[in-house]
């Protein structure tokens, strides 16, 4: 009987830890949504959130000059309801996937046609858009990489001591 319960226990506990393992709740680096109306078209950016953990970010963890899932995880994507206007460049309606190159004191925003896990598998040829635009020192320093869409249209992401904001239109 004891070797019976102990073999459902062990059972039971690797049936658990399976499940929390595949709940992107659970991940070091959780999914996040940040969601914008503006003039009627949604804006919705789908990401994870990874942690500073007393580590150099920009320029060390994730480098200066080379291109960045721009969170963690699944690459960020980036879905628009409608024809919009990214720093005034045009972008047809549709779902991308959001890459950057950071920079210590500019950021190239990308948008990709390719949607796939992280940045292993980017190709610059599949490119819809590209934009540079000012790195700044945010105001709070952000632990957790985050991304806001306010109802202006501005489209901020703030990680560590770093921000960079794009407008969409």
């Amino acid at each position: 009987m004891n070797r019976n319960l102990a073999l459902l226990l062990v059972g039971l506990f690797l049936t658990l830890t399976t499940f929390a393992q595949n709940d992107p709740a659970q991940r070091p680096s959780p999914p996040a949504e940040a969601t914008g109306t503006v003039n009627g078209k949604t804006i919705t950016i789908k990401y994870s959130q990874p942690s500073a953990k007393g580590r150099t970010v920009f320029g060390g963890i994730v480098p200066y000059g080379q291109v960045w899932r721009t969170g963690a995880n699944e690459t960020t994507s980036i879905e628009f309801s409608d024809n919009v206007t990214l720093e005034g460049k045009s972008v047809a309606k549709g779902k991308y996937a959001l890459f950057t190159i950071p920079g210590e004191k500019d950021w190239t925003v990308i948008l990709n046609k390719t949607i796939k896990w992280g940045a292993f598998s980017y190709k610059q040829d599949e490119d819809v858009l590209r934009v540079t635009v000012p790195a700044r020192k945010a105001k709070a320093f952000a632990e957790k990489f985050a991304i806001n869409v306010s109802n202006k249209g501005v489209v901020s992401m703030a990680w560590a001591d770093a921000q960079v904001d794009f407008t969409v239109k």
